[in-house]
Formats: structure tokens, sequence, C-alpha cells
């Protein structure tokens, strides 16, 4: 669409950052996501540096009835933002600490390694998942799994103490169980469905060492691991989480040697405790096999994201997920049957990562994230070109259905992928009464479903 120029010059003036169209010098860059599978092309995007300019740019599109998209680090990107008015948080940045009560203070773009190298320093940690450049905000709207503490835990969204949200009306509201409190329970697990989250406040927890790493094995011991890992999880305890992974890793320098261009099983260790406890329970995963890579060890907090080693450069990612009630002998088998290294796949990873323990427990403090009953959760990944999704949904598809038997018909929060965007995949990722409700306040506060470029929670009518 076409946009007045005077109304564009006037939130240029309202706005102390770039204000973009499309043809201008940056707005690719302002547009870009870190999921290169697609790419936005919105009427406007807004480079926002503060909360006023976050409330210009809400304003702006309620008045031209646009659309609103947001993007931190782009990771969670899976609805073009076309037409759209795009606003960029990543220069809100900030943390801050408080050691005393445990918690931190982060703005809407801070990514997750950033907070663990802060909050190290005061001999703390955050929930924290796989990816060391994920945004905080966005991980913790969506339940935030931390394979590292999340069994001990609990989600991150369990430990959000509070926010600050830009509503669609422009308004910027602290909230928390004492202030409006029904949008503070919608927006734990609601992701971006009811405004910008500006601030957030989390718990902490005073975690600087764990017992972790990576165990690589051949192809040709595939068997033997799977059942190890099975055995391993079977009744370990809350301090560990373990997930296994195949991966079929590209010939290409960044690979370590002996992985590189080869079928690999990938077992990822996280044990919160004594290292002498930790190299007891994993004693015969490592006697499974002979090892490519054993990488366990002692490790700091900080540098949590060598366990999974997941990409940090954007790509053009495509996934899949499911929740698994239980990996039995029969799943393993399957597993390995439509993925295992005799197969021939387009596809990076295939993983298992272990659920439970408090992972299965209800939060103190309720909110969105109820589907606690899986024991393990699928996700299936791969890269391509843009453009590839359908393409590449069979293959991806092919191994979902193989672990079907298996799967609850739920799905995590933060696992909806660019497959996931219709109303009924959406809704597969909360409880039927609990849908209901967020769509109750969807429609108290976003009776227009102003921000629906996301996995889209529809107002109630």
């Amino acid at each position: 669409m076409t946009l007045d120029m005077a109304d564009l010059a006037k939130l240029t003036a309202e706005v102390v950052g770039p204000v973009l169209v499309p043809g201008d010098e940056r707005y690719a860059e302002e547009t870009a996501t870190w999921n290169l599978a697609l790419a936005h092309h919105p009427a406007v995007a807004v480079g926002a540096t503060c909360v006023a300019d976050v409330q210009a740019a809400v304003r702006f599109a309620s008045a031209h009835h646009l659309p609103v998209a947001v993007v931190a680090t782009g990771h969670g990107a899976v609805v073009p933002a076309d037409g759209a008015v795009l606003i960029n948080v990543r220069r809100m940045d900030a943390i801050t600490v408080d050691a005393g009560n445990r918690t931190a203070t982060v703005g809407a773009a801070v990514e997750m390694q950033a907070l663990i190298e802060a909050t190290a320093e005061e001999g703390l940690a955050p929930l924290a998942g796989s990816s060391p450049n994920v945004g905080v905000v966005g991980y913790t709207l969506g339940g935030g799994l931390s394979p590292m503490l999340g069994r001990l835990h609990g989600y991150a969204a369990d430990h959000v103490v509070s926010a600050e949200i830009v509503t669609p009306d422009g308004e910027l509201r602290a909230v928390d169980t004492d202030n409006e409190p029904d949008l503070f329970w919608a927006i734990k697990g609601g992701k971006g469905n009811f405004g910008v989250v500006t601030s957030l406040t989390i718990g902490l927890f005073p975690v600087t060492e764990i017992y972790g790493g990576g165990l690589f094995f051949a192809g040709e011991h595939t068997e033997a691991v799977v059942a190890a890992y099975r055995e391993l999880v079977e009744d370990a305890p809350d301090e560990l989480t373990a997930s296994l992974a195949f991966l079929r890793l590209p010939p290409l320098p960044f690979v370590p040697e002996p992985l590189r261009g080869r079928f690999a099983v990938h077992v990822r260790i996280a044990y919160a405790g004594p290292q002498e406890d930790g190299a007891r329970l994993i004693a015969a995963l490592r006697e499974s096999a002979p090892a490519l890579i054993d990488a366990v060890g002692p490790m700091p907090f900080t540098t949590v994201a060598a366990i999974h080693a997941d990409p940090v450069d954007p790509v053009p990612a495509y996934e899949v997920s499911a929740e698994l009630a239980d990996f039995p002998a029969e799943a393993a088998k399957a597993l390995v049957a439509c993925a295992g290294p005799d197969v021939a796949l387009p596809i990076l990873m295939v993983e298992v990562r272990q659920l439970g323990g408090a992972l299965a427990r209800a939060p103190r403090t309720p909110g969105v994230v109820e589907h606690r009953d899986a024991r393990f959760n699928l996700f299936v990944a791969t890269v391509g070109e843009p453009g590839m999704k359908e393409a590449l949904r069979p293959a991806l598809d092919a191994v979902a259905q193989a672990l079907s038997p298996w799967a609850t018909g739920n799905k995590l929060i933060n696992f909806l992928t660019g497959y996931d965007v219709t109303p009924e995949a959406v809704a597969a990722a909360y409880p039927k009464a609990t849908f209901a409700h967020l769509q109750k306040i969807k429609a108290a506060y976003d009776p227009a479903n102003m921000f629906r470029i996301n996995h889209n929670i529809t107002p109630a009518r």
C-alpha cells in the first residue's frame, strides 16, 4: 500500500530511530531476520530505540489499520510481514541484574548469551535455551525450554516476575500478578499476540558451572547408543537432561573433521550437579561405543551453548516438531528405521529431547504453558534455500509421522514452526480451555487482531 508522505514525515519526527519504506537504503538491513526461509516486506519499518518509539509505531499502525510485526533476532519469523508496520527492537538491549533478588530485567532484544555473561558476573544463570543468540524475550514468551536447567527448575515462563508491554492502543502497561493479571498470565506462553514486550524481569538461579557437553558416535553404533540413551533417561534425576540427535553434517570447514560429511549420533548432556555424579550417570553411555568426539566434562555456564552447538549465522531453516508421551524401544526402532544411517534424507538433524522433572510440574505462578505430560520432544530440522518450504516438507513430515504412534497430539509453544500457522496448528499448543481464555483476553486488548504476524491467537468473537 502507499502511505501518505505527510503521515510518514510525522512518524519520522516522533521516532528517534530510523523510519524506512521500500526502496530506502537501509530497508533490507532493518527488515532482515535470522531465519532466511522468509523475507519481510513491510509497508514501513521502524527501528525502535526506546519505549516511546514503539508506542509511536503502534499508534501509527492503529491509525492506518495496519498489522504490526516485531523482530528482535528473527529466529521466530514464520509469517511474512508484507504490508505491515515492522518494529525492529534490536537496539533495545539493556540488561539490569539484581543479584539480591536473583532477577534480571532485560530489554526487548537482549540475546541469551549476553544475559548469560551478565548474570555470571553475579554467580547466577538464567534458564537458557540451546541457542546463544536467540532473543530472551521471545524465547521466554514461548515457554522457554532450557535443555540445561529446565528439568530442575521448569520453564522460563514459570519464572517471569513482571513485564512492560505496549498494547495495541499504544499504552505502556506494567503487568505482574497484581497489575492486569489476565494480561500477565496471557503473555507467559501467548508469545507476541498481545503487544510489544519492551521489558521483562525474570528469575535467576545460583549456577556457575555444570557437567556437560556432547558425545558423538559413528553411524554403525546407532542402535547401541540409542539403547544406552534410553537406559540413561529412564530414571534420570531432575539435575540431568540428555538429548539424542541424528546428525547429517555437510563436508564443510566449520564442521569438526571427525563429523564432516557423515552421519553421526550426538548425545547432548547437561548435569547440574557434582562432576563425579555426572560421570557416573553417563558411564554406561560412554561404554556403549567408541566415541568420535567426547567433549563432556566440567564447563562454565557461560559456555553451555557448546552442548548443542546450534548454528549462529543466519540460515533458511525448516522445522517440524511433536511432543512424545514416551520413547520406548519400539519408538527407537521406528526412529532408526526412518532416519538412521541407512536412510538417505535431506535433513540436518532429528532430535529427541528429554522433558519431565520440573517441566512436568505446575508452577507456583500460573501461566499458559500447561501441556506438561510429555516425556520427550521430537524436533526435526534442516536448512535449504529460501522458498523451499513445500519441497522439504515431505521429508520432515515423514519422520514425525513415523513417531506419531507415541505423539501426544500437542506441541510445545516455542516449537511451533513455519508449518504451524493455521488456527488449528496454533491451538494444538494449548489446552482447549486455555486457548479459549487466551482468545477472550486477545479480544479485550487486541480486538482488531493488529498483532497477527505470528503464531496467531485470534480474538474471541
